[in-house]
């Protein structure tokens, strides 16, 4: 009998979120059950509306989906200008040249579309999110039984070396951004006995988004999905010119379904949830245990991302 990997995928809707969905729709023995889509490094209408677009062109026509919208709010916005390349990747001409989209939006915000869709699935489902733990935290408040339903949480945030990547006033610099975007919501979820595994900046900064990555896509322009993912990449060129883009949410996701890329230690943390270390993440003899990813193999990360897109056929 078949095993299907259940899979909950809730996202914030940057370049890397939706490159994410696209490779998350092309891996095998996969039941993906439901897209939340939280407007924390975007803007939720564009990014919700690109991720309708991509399953329409990439995923099943077998396996229906939905994309929920999420209401929540932040503590601490993200920059307005890295918010704003959803709009661009929900424009880009393949994604609309049907001129209507299929896919729908779901009925529920993406908090309760994420309760009923643990509730609903048989068996446990896996939640990867590559944003902030708000709607999490939120789905949690409500109905704390959803513990029991969770396999596993693969979440792309944090980091336990001090050194983050958030340059905002009345803040330390020790925090990585989508825990500071919520760090209450960070601390809502240690507070719970999820076994979380955890893909912070120490991982994440192995992978940075090279010229030589850029032609690699280029190069491989003929298969339609790297096409697409070579165009989304070229967003982000302007708004982070000053600093270096890292492929975040793709290892979050790739190590979802294939955890033999990375190397993993077993850590026992914390979360600051106020202050100027709001959100920060760190390793404590009190804390509780995680998985943190330390290291990772790139040639097979980078074998698995293009036999993906490569293998992804347009409907």
């Amino acid at each position: 009998m078949l095993f299907l990997q259940n899979i909950y995928f809730n996202h914030d809707g940057n370049v890397d979120d939706l490159v994410s969905l696209l490779l998350l729709l092309q891996m095998p023995d996969i039941n993906l059950t439901g897209v939340g889509v939280v407007g924390a490094d975007s803007y939720v209408e564009p990014a919700a509306s690109a991720s309708r677009k991509i399953i329409d062109l990439f995923g099943n026509p077998q396996h229906p989906l939905e994309v929920a919208v999420s209401n929540s709010r932040p503590v601490h916005h993200f920059p307005q200008n890295w918010r704003l390349s959803a709009y661009s990747f929900d424009n880009f001409p393949v994604l609309n040249e049907s001129g209507r989209v299929v896919t729908p939006e779901a009925k529920q915000p993406a908090h309760i579309d994420m309760i009923e869709k643990l509730q609903q699935t048989p068996g446990k489902t896996t939640l990867v999110m590559t944003g902030p733990l708000t709607d999490l935290a939120r789905a949690l408040a409500i109905d704390p039984t959803i513990t029991q339903k969770i396999e596993k949480l693969f979440w792309m945030g944090g980091t336990m070396n001090n050194q983050g990547n958030v340059s905002e006033p009345d803040q330390d610099g020790t925090m990585e951004w989508n825990a500071f975007w919520d760090p209450q919501a960070v601390k809502a979820v240690w507070d719970t006995d999820i076994d979380i595994v955890m893909i912070g900046l120490e991982s994440t900064d192995q992978l940075p988004l090279t010229p030589e990555l850029r032609q690699h896509f280029a190069n491989l322009r003929q298969y339609p999905a790297m096409d697409l993912i070579g165009y989304g990449y070229s967003l982000v060129m302007a708004f982070e010119a000053d600093s270096i883009y890292y492929l975040w949410d793709v290892l979050t996701t790739i190590t979802s379904k294939y955890p033999e890329i990375v190397t993993t230690e077993l850590v026992t943390s914390d979360v600051i949830s106020k202050g100027h270390g709001a959100g920060r993440t760190f390793i404590t003899p009190d804390g509780r245990p995680i998985t943190l990813v330390t290291q990772v193999d790139k040639d097979l990360f980078y074998q698995h991302f293009d036999d993906l897109a490569m293998s992804a056929t347009p409907n």
